[in-house]
């Protein structure tokens, strides 16, 4: 990836902290604006709750309370968990969570906080991290003072009393919920602008967050076709999900009448939409996706997006939405079509400039549709 600054602190983090197997992408300005781009207008309440730590353990149980997966998970070592605990027993100050409250389920999706939940929950259970090969470590408390009189303890070993005041100890939470409009979007910017875990999240990593479920994990999968990857021309995944993304925006601009800008919204509402989609579905897309990526390199060669310095994404999904349209006439000069598709100043103008903008975006796909099959 380009080094090229931006105007946004996270697309900046990307670019310095890329592994050499990332992929790489054609830098456009539009892409970027749109990617870093503010939310729109939101009715939204917030609202302090003191859950004590013995019902937010009673929530998390009966699934009430959801901390989503992704690459970090859980990183805090025995020690820090172990303080975090102590503060609950003598009383110190601890920082509040931050939890959305979705609408249909009324379940809590944890925004910020989970290091400090899962602390709180490993201990209460006796078991520090989670459950690799069914080989769990007991949680006792360690890098306290070796004075501390809970140095050592496991919860079961404190006294009666010290059980108590952990089960009865307050971890304030600010509870979000989106009221207008009806459709949880705004998690999204929440999500982005209040996690605190110490790596800026790019955009389909959190879109991974806020909708783990089937969905992610078809994506997944789609992610490690050996044509798909010879497309991208990485052999191994994208350590930042920017190739899932890729895969998103294929899905979602298949439909391109549904389209509406910023590109970033309009992607997460699709992976809404589609986050337990049935088995049915996501079993036809993917013969659609496997069958488009397979004619692409057939027809057109690996690597067949890439500019100036990477994969140009206005091109990619503009033909591959094309490609996978047309899959039982692909014509036999269709290398050249796309020679002079690419080479035609119109389109050039269209996939540097104003990328996401909803006539461009139209116009770029009505193009590549009449050139390569028209």
């Amino acid at each position: 990836m380009t080094t090229q600054e931006s105007n946004d602190a996270r697309i900046d983090f990307e670019r310095e902290s890329v592994n050499p197997s990332d992929l790489e992408l054609d830098p456009v300005s539009s892409e970027d604006e749109d990617y870093a781009s503010a939310p729109a207008d939101y009715q939204i309440t917030t609202y302090p709750a003191d859950f004590t730590l013995e019902v937010l353990h009673q929530k998390w149980q009966a699934g009430e309370i959801i901390i989503p997966e992704f690459q970090r998970a859980f990183v805090w070592k025995p020690a820090q968990s172990s303080k975090l605990i102590e503060s609950f027993l003598v009383g110190l100050p601890v920082p509040p969570v931050f939890v959305y409250t979705e609408r249909r389920s009324q379940n809590y999706l944890v925004i910020d906080g989970q290091q400090r939940l899962k602390s709180v929950f490993y201990f209460l259970e006796g078991y520090f991290g989670g459950d690799p090969g069914g080989n769990r470590r007991v949680f006792r408390l360690s890098g306290l003072n070796q004075d501390s009189r809970f140095l050592g303890k496991t919860f079961n070993d404190l006294l009666e009393p010290d059980q108590r005041k952990v089960k009865n100890a307050v971890l304030r939470s600010f509870v979000v919920q989106q009221l207008e409009p009806d459709d949880d979007t705004s998690v999204y910017h929440i999500f982005e602008r209040l996690n605190t875990g110490g790596t800026l999240l790019s955009n389909q990593e959190i879109r991974n967050c806020v909708h783990t479920g089937r969905f992610v994990d078809y994506l997944t999968k789609l992610n490690a076709d050996l044509e798909w990857r010879k497309i991208l021309g990485k052999p191994v995944p994208d350590s930042r999900k920017r190739d899932i993304e890729l895969l998103v925006r294929f899905f979602a601009m298949r439909d391109i009448s549904s389209y509406q800008k910023p590109m970033k919204d309009f992607l997460s509402k699709f992976m809404k939409k589609n986050q337990n989609a049935s088995p049915e579905s996501l079993e036809g897309s993917e013969e659609i996706f496997r069958d488009t990526c397979a004619r692409l390199i057939a027809s057109l060669g690996e690597k067949p997006f890439h500019g100036r310095s990477g994969v140009n994404v206005a091109v990619l999904d503009a033909v591959m939405v094309a490609f996978s349209q047309n899959l039982g006439c692909i014509p036999g000069d269709i290398k050249a079509r796309y020679e002079m598709l690419r080479n035609d100043g119109g389109f050039v103008t269209r996939t540097r400039q104003g990328t996401t903008d909803v006539a461009i975006v139209r116009e770029r796909f009505e193009q590549a549709k009449t050139f390569l099959f028209g």
